[in-house]
């Protein structure tokens, strides 16, 4: 074994052992940004592997049940945390700032901590040193745009929820840089108050489909469209990508419709017909899987989300098949709402595949799989649908970011698609 071998060996061991953190592995650069993760599975958190998968789950439960609620056409608070999956950096105004910024493609809120903020964080954006920062009054229309606003003199105020917390902001613009491209007058609120603990430590970045957001803000430079290829929860030390606007798009891609939800139309809508356990199409009622912007049912690309849930009769489909092909040699143990768990690895675990109308996903074991860091247990990561609001049962199929990881997932608004291909970005 030559010496440079053993050297960089040398090096993995300690990077991986200590926690030391290389280059970054895919810098700004033109119109994609660097994906960090931003999980409670980070290796240094001090709870056990089965406490953070909990604390994952109740997570979790509360952003479906929020979700839910925006299909339902009603308006719930939260009472688990909705912190963020990913991030990415931002510079925001005139010398530029650096603020870190939580991405949210089922929000189309644009907000940044600001100084004399009371209750956030100690990073802020401070407005008052930026020669491009402007206050918007309430004449101006974007202010028709946020969620209740009110007029406190001539600034035009709103409040809102995300999480567990609630922030009053005032309506403002300066210019953001995205990697190189940067963005005059984008449209944010700047948070003069905050409270509870589940907000983005600084920011977030709203890719929903509505006026507010990002890709709104942006249309004549990104024409609506990026895409990401998100990181593995394992891969503490990498990065995965955010790639806005047309240009180096993949070309080789399947791709499905993009419906639309007049309700709820920030959220991403794709025709699930069926799900694929090994080589089986299972039988699930296709009243499962079906889209129905009247009550919100049907199934959406979330990145806020861990796990994929699926409504009842679809997971109970999947459940079982899962364990017959497993087999029933081997012992199902539960943890939380994870109710397929086995003691050690599975040996030859089958693939899933999601069924879209005109694409398929099929999904390796590292995208519905987790195990303890000790290797001694192992569980399917997806899970039933938790009700919605008023104990009714749960509509909406939501495809979590785990099971997302490793791929690159286009949202082309203009042409009403999206698409998802195998990449290896961690």
């Amino acid at each position: 074994m030559t010496t440079s071998l053993l050297l960089f060996l040398a090096l993995l061991f300690l990077s991986q052992t200590h926690g030391l953190t290389p280059k970054r592995a895919i810098p700004d650069e033109g119109s994609t940004l660097q994906v960090l993760h931003f999980s409670s599975f980070h290796r240094q958190d001090p709870l056990s592997w089965e406490a953070r998968v909990l604390q994952t789950q109740s997570k979790d439960d509360a952003r479906v049940r929020y979700l839910a609620s925006l299909v339902a056409g009603k308006s719930v608070v939260l009472t688990a945390s909705a912190r963020p999956n990913y991030v990415v950096k931002a510079n925001i105004g005139t010398p530029p700032q650096t603020v870190v910024m939580a991405l949210d493609n089922s929000n189309d809120a644009a907000w940044i901590a600001c100084a004399g903020c009371v209750g956030c964080s100690k990073a802020l954006f401070d407005s008052s040193k930026s020669t491009t920062f402007k206050a918007l009054g309430c004449q101006a229309a974007q202010c028709k745009q946020v969620p209740s606003p009110t007029c406190a003199g001539s600034a035009c105020s709103f409040n809102m929820t995300y999480g567990g917390s609630t922030l009053a902001a005032n309506l403002s613009q300066d210019t953001i840089k995205l990697a190189t491209d940067a963005v005059p007058g984008y449209t944010f609120g700047c948070i003069q108050k905050a409270t509870g603990s589940f907000l983005p430590p600084q920011g977030l970045l709203g890719l929903g489909r509505g006026p507010w957001s990002l890709l709104s803000q942006t249309h004549p430079l990104y024409q609506s469209t990026f895409s990401y290829c998100l990181p593995s929860f394992k891969s503490d030390h990498f990065s995965g990508s955010l790639r806005l606007g047309p240009i180096g798009q993949p070309k080789r891609i399947k791709t499905t419709q993009l419906l639309r939800n007049p309700r709820r139309s920030q959220l991403y809508y794709v025709n699930m017909i069926g799900i694929r356990v090994g080589r089986r199409v299972l039988n699930i009622p296709p009243s499962a899987l079906a889209f129905n912007p009247t009550t919100g049912a049907g199934t959406i690309f979330d990145s806020g989300t861990v796990f994929t849930r699926l409504v009842k009769p679809a997971y109970v489909a999947v459940r079982h098949a899962f364990r017959k092909r497993v087999g029933a040699n081997l012992t199902v143990t539960s943890l939380g709402g994870f109710d397929t768990c086995y003691s050690g690895p599975i040996p030859a675990p089958p693939t899933i595949t999601f069924m879209f109308a005109g694409m398929n996903v099929t999904l390796p074991p590292d995208n519905f799989l987790i195990h303890s860091s000790a290797g001694s247990t192992t569980c399917l990561a997806m899970a039933a649908a938790p009700d919605a609001p008023d104990n009714v049962n749960s509509v909406l199929n939501v495809i979590a970011s785990m099971q997302q990881q490793n791929h690159r997932v286009l949202f082309d608004v203009p042409n009403s698609r999206l698409g998802v291909a195998r990449e290896f970005c961690s």
